[in-house]
């Protein structure tokens, strides 16, 4: 990581990209990839997409998401107190007292979760923080007064909260997920640009939209891309943080390098050709199985057209969906260095079927 490339994480951590509204995120995005890619382009929805060799037949996708989980606001009272839906999977426990902004289109509308005071509260029957209860006070005596500001039924809500470094290896602040999974590949694409590769296939460094909601926008993009291999990177949880069953949720750890996936979506030949280039390569990595689906875009580009061999690199993350997101910066190192690698070594019309 040089300094332009962490001048450009911290810019794109600290933009606020909710889910559907993902437009300004992926402008900084783009104009920080395009100087390592042939063409891009981008979709009707917001994914944006860099292309190296886009005349290439045979095509690979890497791939992050880059939506964050928000807030909609729901109702406003007739004392200009807000009341919120979620806009994807939104942690209302940790809600009341945190800042929010709230994106009109006069601009940006500070307000705070409330919550009653310690005080008045009754600790034999004391209530949680839940949907019907957290409420967002943005300084107005009535719903005409909130309706002024430019905030009505819709309007979307972010955390007001930036990124910042933990005893000068962690990276912590809201939406890593997965935003840390879009700096990834685009350093991924600044690489194989510095050090002059020339890859034998089109290369798509594809940032998703929409995959909070339901894995839309990796949906939408596999079908029109087409790709013969994908490879998805998102984040999974640090077990080894307290409050988690190891038994039930797996054996991850944030610095113990790259965390890849096992499932029905994720194609064994490809996970099989990633851990021999970790291997290869001495990057440790470890293991997760995924019950069912991974519930990542890796679901989404595995079963799209007729089927595109899919595997997940996943980065071990504390504190999955709030506000304090943390990971280790080797562990991102090492995700990049993974998919770096594997891309340099795959040979033009690799036949990854299972069958032949």
């Amino acid at each position: 990581m040089n300094q332009k490339s962490q001048e450009f994480l911290t810019k794109y951590l600290n933009n606020a990209s909710p889910t559907g509204f993902e437009a300004s995120g992926q402008q900084i995005w783009l104009d920080y990839i395009k100087p390592f890619t042939d063409t891009y382009f981008t979709d009707k929805y917001g994914t944006a997409v860099g292309v190296i060799n886009p005349d290439a037949k045979f095509k690979v996708v890497i791939e992050a998401h880059a939506d964050e989980i928000s807030w909609f606001v729901n109702y406003i009272d007739d004392n200009g107190y807000i009341y919120v839906v979620r806009n994807g999977g939104s942690d209302h426990q940790i809600a009341p007292s945190k800042r929010v902004n709230i994106h009109t289109e006069k601009g940006i509308v500070k307000g705070v979760f409330g919550w009653p005071a310690i005080h008045v509260r009754d600790k034999t029957s004391e209530k949680s923080p839940s949907l019907k209860n957290i409420f967002i006070d943005v300084g107005a005596e009535s719903k005409q007064e909130v309706l002024d500001m430019g905030v009505h039924v819709g309007t979307v809500i972010t955390f007001d909260d930036e990124v910042f470094k933990l005893n000068k290896k962690f990276w912590c602040g809201r939406a890593l997920d997965n935003r840390i999974g879009g700096f990834m590949i685009a350093e991924v694409a600044r690489r194989l640009h510095e050090e002059g590769k020339k890859l034998p296939f089109g290369l798509y460094v594809v940032n998703s939209v929409q995959e909070e909601i339901g894995l839309r926008g990796a949906e939408m993009i596999a079908a029109r891309i087409k790709p013969d291999v994908a490879i998805i990177t998102d984040v999974c949880h640090d077990t080894a943080s307290p409050m988690y069953e190891k038994q039930l949720q797996g054996d991850q750890k944030c610095g113990l390098g790259p965390v890849l996936a096992y499932g029905p979506a994720v194609h064994n030949n490809v996970l099989k050709m990633l851990i021999e280039v970790a291997e290869k390569n001495k990057i440790d990595f470890q293991r997760h199985a995924s019950s069912r689906s991974t519930g990542t875009d890796t679901d989404a580009f595995a079963y799209s057209n007729e089927g595109v061999p899919s595997a997940l690199i996943s980065l071990a993350l504390k504190y999955m969906h709030t506000t304090v997101e943390t990971a280790h910066e080797s562990d991102i190192e090492k995700v990049i260095e993974l998919m770096y690698q594997f891309i340099i070594q795959l040979p033009a019309d690799h036949d990854f079927s299972y069958l032949k």
